[in-house]
């Protein structure tokens, strides 16, 4: 007796997303983003990626973060440009600039007397790595290592929380000389926690941004 055979499973169909939703997207993850960068600059403490440079030269020169951040980036946006589209670029630029507004913004708004650096470093890398996620599923980043690193994921299948968590643990690591022991290492758990977020919810091939 014939069996009859199964029909294979269709593939996954991409619905992209409308404008509304991405407006939407690109304003929540940079509002989360730009609010964990705010805790740690009050906390003192670092974050990798450009973000992380951008925290360098505003401790040792006390320039403006969100000023720094959005120089810092403007490099990359040939390579995303080239490689990734002119709809990725042009997202990424405003979201950049959101950030560096936004996380000059915040600390006029929200006023924390005191702050425990650990419990920043776990609270404002969970919102940086979400912030991220939003972004990235949107086709956005906030520019510099990101774009790099988004990039070695879609051409080459380099996972990008990977590769941004050792990038993120140098530069964070490099800090040494700016903040004290206990700063640094709750600025080292602040980058693995926010890079596990992205490890762990941005998969090739889990989620299909469009």
């Amino acid at each position: 007796m014939k069996t009859a055979m199964s029909t294979p499973p269709r593939p996954p169909v991409a619905v992209p997303h409308n404008l509304f939703e991405d407006v939407l997207a690109i304003f929540t993850g940079t509002l989360l983003v730009s609010l964990g960068v705010a805790l740690f600059n009050q906390a003192g403490l670092f974050t990798g990626g450009t973000a992380g440079l951008a925290f360098l030269i505003h401790y040792a020169t006390d320039l403006s973060f969100g000023a720094v951040f959005f120089v810092l980036n403007l490099p990359f946006y040939w390579l995303a440009w080239k490689r990734l589209g002119w709809r990725f670029t042009l997202k990424t630029f405003i979201s950049v600039a959101l950030v560096s507004v936004m996380s000059g913004l915040h600390p006029k708004m929200v006023q924390l007397s005191a702050l425990t650096p650990f419990y920043v470093a776990m609270i404002g890398g969970s919102l940086m790595g979400v912030g991220f996620i939003v972004l990235f599923r949107h086709q956005a980043s906030l520019g510099g290592i990101n774009i790099l690193t988004l990039y070695l994921q879609e051409k080459h299948g380099i996972r990008a929380g990977k590769m941004q968590m050792g990038i993120d643990l140098c530069i964070v690591c490099a800090s040494f000389l700016l903040v004290s022991p206990m700063a640094m290492l709750a600025s080292v758990i602040g980058a693995v926690v926010l890079n596990l977020a992205i490890m762990l919810n941005h998969r090739p091939g889990r989620y299909l941004a469009v």
